[in-house]
């Protein structure tokens, strides 16, 4: 084999070399690229995400707000109960106080 015949070999080679490679990788990618309704399957799940977080924040705001007045509305009960507590020990006392005058007026 003389320098043309191995130069020309060589070439035929690399070009079937290069063929091949180029064959393959276009087939890596024919098979690997994703479809248009993958993508608009991934927009719509996107979306859903989206539209659920939303949802999600929404229920949190709602939650804290009513938390708030929920407990605004528990510290004016214990109020009320307190005053109320408070004001029934005063007619518990002023009753023991009257039943001691009736028992002392009844008995002079």
């Amino acid at each position: 084999m003389n320098r043309t015949e191995f130069v020309i070999t060589t070439a035929i080679i690399l070009f079937v070399a290069f063929c091949l490679g180029w064959f393959a990788n276009w087939l890596v990618h024919r098979f690997t690229r994703v479809s248009q309704a993958d993508m608009d399957q991934l927009e719509r799940m996107s979306q859903e995400l989206h539209e659920a977080e939303e949802t999600r924040d929404q229920a949190i705001t709602y939650l804290q707000q009513r938390e708030a007045e929920l407990t605004n509305q528990l510290a004016q009960t214990e109020a009320e109960l307190a005053a109320a507590m408070e004001g029934l020990r005063d007619a518990r006392h002023e009753a023991e106080e009257m039943r001691v005058y009736v028992e002392r007026m009844n008995a002079n």
